[in-house]
């Protein structure tokens, strides 16, 4: 189901907790599984699960609790828009709407391309820099403004 670098990755990380609590590694574990196939399918959510001797709904409640792991496939680029009230106030809502225009997608789509995928997301804990945004859940742009968000699109194309 997972390669094998996958799966040597998923034991450093159960390494790091103590013998019977292999369980506390399924955040990591789920996003070492997701970086491998680009979301998470039932199936991989259920694999991961069992390799880590936990009962996969539970897996499955963090998977669906967390907005970093997708569900869904998504493009090669996701951006995650921060539309919590501090970035909301001082320009999250424009900076998603002019992504909505440039992409021609609302949330939770992909442009035809499959290129990027545009979702919303709650504080990502950069309030004094927004609107924030969060490319591929790794890497935090800060005041997106139109020509910001111009430059980056640019870069992702």
């Amino acid at each position: 189901m997972l390669t094998p670098e996958s799966l040597q990755k998923i034991d450093r990380e159960v390494a790091k907790y103590p013998t019977g609590q292999q369980q506390s590694a399924i955040m990591a574990s789920l996003a070492i599984a997701q970086a491998e196939k680009g979301w998470l399918a039932p199936e991989t959510i259920e694999f991961v699960a069992r390799r880590l001797g936990m009962d996969p709904v539970a897996a499955l409640e963090v998977a669906t609790f967390y907005n970093m792991y997708d569900l869904r496939p998504v493009g090669k680029y996701k951006i995650t828009v921060c539309t919590n009230l501090p970035c909301m106030l001082t320009g999250g809502v424009d900076a998603g709407e002019y992504l909505k225009q440039k992409l021609g997608i609302d949330y939770d789509e992909t442009t035809r391309d499959g290129k990027i995928t545009l979702k919303q997301g709650e504080c990502m804990g950069a309030c004094g820099d927004s609107p924030v945004m969060i490319v591929n859940n790794r890497r935090m742009c800060s005041h997106m403004n139109p020509e910001q968000i111009d430059k980056l699109l640019a870069e992702l194309q």
